[in-house]
């Protein structure tokens, strides 16, 4: 007897772990484990949530033209190129499904987002990942693991969970180096946060074969309501257009990522409390010893002596009530991933660092 079998791929996928959110017996813990904004949404964003709610029993747009327009206006972009998702994730795996499925092969870096290769099993295609070169993207590496099967390069810049960022000319340089039929895809989740980077909306703006992506999770503090949008050329907007489900965007998601993203003075107040924070962390982690890149994101990567050294480490933060990310899925067992909070909470972060450095 026949069974019902899932498709090729679909097996193969691992489940995606998030942030740890709780500590057993505690009411008063601060979480610094998934990058949330400290200073949560927009005012601006929480109104316009409030009167969206008058209206639920109306169907939303399928179009998004309103949103598209302003996220058009805000960053000079054309709305008809921009595309919307629940969340960028969804953008991404509009792109997988578009343009690759089995045979074709999807690269990714071996410290990008880990639901890279869950989206290219869910297209069917199979995922090749390059290492990177001292927790930053190779673009050698990945110009040499194209092959005539290759359909698509997926790029978190800047990098999640190492923070760094592939500098303008090198990321000219890897559009330059691909192929035509090769789509380059930048995951920008956390570009508001990196200062004089465009997120890629001038490559995509300009060629054939380059897609952006961005987030209202990060900077708009909107991770509760999962809003994304994608940017590229008309014509591969289009096709994704079809595969993405007309209703896909509640009306209630629509009114608040416009709020958001028209609230500029909400994203200079954010942006600049992290990098007076940032900074403060990043060189306090380097004061007491461990290792720790620059970042151009709103979290901080820590990386201790071993594995041993940062279990012990995140122990004593989950027993000061404070959660972060262990990333030993991205291949850091050695490392903390921190995000970086107001004042206040960067302050008890350093604090216990500093207790754990005097009692080690």
């Amino acid at each position: 007897m026949r069974k019902i079998t899932p498709q090729p791929g679909i097996m193969d996928i691992a489940l995606y772990e998030g942030g740890k959110a709780t500590i057993g017996g505690r009411t008063d813990v601060l979480k610094l484990s998934s990058n949330e904004n400290p200073l949560g949404a927009p005012p601006s964003a929480q109104a316009a949530l409030a009167e969206a709610a008058k209206t639920l029993h109306r169907y939303p747009s399928t179009d998004h033209a309103d949103l598209r327009q302003a996220i058009g206006e805000v960053h000079g972009l054309d709305p008809a190129r921009i595309i919307c998702g629940v969340g960028s994730d969804e953008v991404l795996q509009f792109v997988c499904q578009a343009f690759a499925g089995p045979g074709d092969e999807i690269i990714h870096t071996e410290h990008g987002f880990s639901m890279y290769p869950v989206l290219i099993h869910m297209a069917g295609a199979t995922p090749v990942c390059v290492p990177e070169a001292e927790r930053r993207v190779d673009v050698d590496a990945i110009l040499a693991a194209v092959t005539d099967k290759t359909r698509i390069v997926l790029l978190t810049n800047p990098g999640n969970p190492t923070g760094t960022i592939l500098p303008a000319g090198e990321l000219d340089r890897l559009a330059d180096g691909l192929p035509a039929h090769v789509l380059l895809v930048i995951d920008g989740a956390y570009t508001e946060y990196a200062e004089g980077f465009d997120g890629g909306a001038a490559l995509a703006g300009a060629r054939p074969n380059v897609i952006m992506t961005r987030t209202f999770s990060k900077v708009y503090g909107l991770g509760g309501l999962r809003i994304g949008w994608g940017y590229g050329p008309r014509e591969l907007i289009e096709v994704m257009t079809r595969i993405r489900q007309p209703f896909n965007l509640s009306g209630v998601q629509l009114a608040v990522a416009e709020a958001a993203v028209r609230d500029r003075d909400w994203v200079e107040t954010c942006t600049a409390l992290n990098a007076q924070q940032r900074a403060r962390l990043v060189g306090a982690i380097r004061q007491l010893g461990v290792a720790c890149d620059d970042s151009h994101t709103n979290f901080v990567l820590a990386r201790f002596a071993d594995a041993e050294e940062a279990t012990a480490v995140d122990q004593m933060f989950q027993d000061d009530g404070i959660i972060l990310r262990r990333v030993t899925g991205y291949g850091f067992p050695e490392a903390l991933r921190i995000t970086v909070g107001d004042e206040e909470q960067t302050g008890r972060v350093i604090e216990t660092l500093t207790r754990w450095r005097e009692q080690a």
